[in-house]
């Protein structure tokens, strides 16, 4: 992962005594600077904005009226924040060392960014939700995904054997990390993400209940190529990131065998994620172009079903949430959506103000009860504020 002459090289990190490693860097305080340099850690691949002469530079920092907010994002590890409405940048928050053309990494916001992809594809009549994985990618015949619907497995009503624990090394979760190439492998790991895939077995029946499990977005990103014959991040590139206009190159870590890491691995910059919220609330056109149906808009922004989700943290702060095409929904009467990556990632939606609200983070730790409400409630007044 790193040349042998190291000693030859700056150091890559400020603090010369601390610098993070590969089992550290996702890690507080690691987490810190490693979050804004995800290709010095692990494998990434580009994916590409559309061409054009010149970029011009936004002072956007205004007030929102919102008391003792700048404390409050500095307080909450904000490494970038911004507040859109119809269009327009009312407030935006970047911490010293951290600009606005400076790519962060999303976690699971990349989960969403996947959900608008399959969408597309769907528009175009390239993946039927309700057929079957196996039917789009055989390797996956008795897997935990085969006999999954496409639908299933967009919503995470999967039943399959996976443990999420971020903190525990011996979970699902971790393993993928390491395969991945975020920590370093241990003997027995699977070689790459297609074997582990086809390693995982069903728990029960699917479309029962909803269980977060981050492999599930692989899985659709390996339909994603399947069907399409390219690359995710070409997918993504051509599909999103240059129709929504965005004004930076994006990137996505891949494993050594050139698996896309779409659960988790986009790195990008809060402006042009600002552009993947205001897609969603422009019902699938930006600037006057059609990307994503609306229908596709339409059913993710009305959510899934409640009655699955039993025994999540986060029905504390939302005890209607649901999940839908790789969106998140409160189930309140404001039709809030959002995406949410750990140590704080968030696109939030609020159709009644039109507004897009995207916050970049490193929290110390992975999610918490409290720090899922601390996000909200900031949200919401921001929201309410303006």
């Amino acid at each position: 992962m790193f040349p042998a002459d190291t000693e030859s090289r700056p150091p890559r990190y400020p603090d010369a005594d601390g610098q993070p490693t590969l089992d550290t860097w996702q890690d507080a305080p690691h987490n810190r600077w490693a979050f804004a340099h995800v290709s010095e850690f692990v494998s990434t691949v580009p994916i590409a904005r559309a061409a054009r002469d010149g970029d011009a530079v936004v002072d956007l920092h205004r007030a929102t009226g919102v008391p003792g907010l700048r404390q409050r994002l500095e307080d909450s590890f904000t490494d970038a924040f911004v507040v859109d409405r119809g269009g327009a940048t009312l407030a935006s928050y970047f911490r010293p060392g951290f600009g606005e053309r400076d790519a962060h990494l999303l976690m699971s916001v990349s989960k969403s960014v996947c959900g608008v992809a399959v969408g597309s594809l769907v528009d175009d009549g390239l993946i039927d939700t309700g057929e079957a994985v196996r039917a789009y990618v055989p390797e996956l015949t008795g897997s935990a995904y085969g006999d999954a619907t496409v639908a299933q497995v967009l919503d995470m009503t999967v039943a399959v054997d996976y443990d999420e624990d971020y903190r525990d090394p011996a979970s699902h979760v971790q393993a993928q990390d390491r395969i991945a190439g975020w920590r370093p492998r241990r003997d027995g790991d699977p070689a790459d993400t297609y074997e582990f895939l086809r390693g995982l077995r069903a728990s029960g029946e699917h479309g029962r209940r909803f269980q977060y499990c981050s492999a599930d977005t692989d899985v659709l990103a390996w339909i994603v190529e399947a069907v399409t014959g390219q690359r995710y991040a070409d997918v993504i590139a051509e599909r999103l990131w240059q129709r929504l206009g965005c004004e930076q190159n994006a990137s996505i870590t891949v494993d050594a065998a050139g698996f896309p890491f779409a659960n988790g691995g986009i790195s990008c910059t809060a402006n042009d994620l600002v552009r993947l919220g205001r897609l969603m609330l422009g019902g699938g056109e930006l600037d006057g172009e059609r990307i994503v149906s609306a229908d596709w808009v339409a059913q993710t922004m009305a959510g899934g079903d409640p009655s699955l989700a039993r025994g999540l943290t986060i029905q504390q702060v939302h005890p209607r949430v649901s999940y839908r095409n790789q969106w998140w929904s409160t189930g309140n009467d404001r039709g809030v959506v959002y995406a949410v990556g750990i140590h704080g990632q968030y696109i939030w939606l609020d159709p009644p103000t039109d507004t897009v609200i995207v916050k970049l983070s490193s929290c110390p730790e992975p999610v918490t009860a409290e720090w899922n409400r601390v996000h909200a409630m900031l949200f919401q007044e921001v929201c309410a504020a303006i």
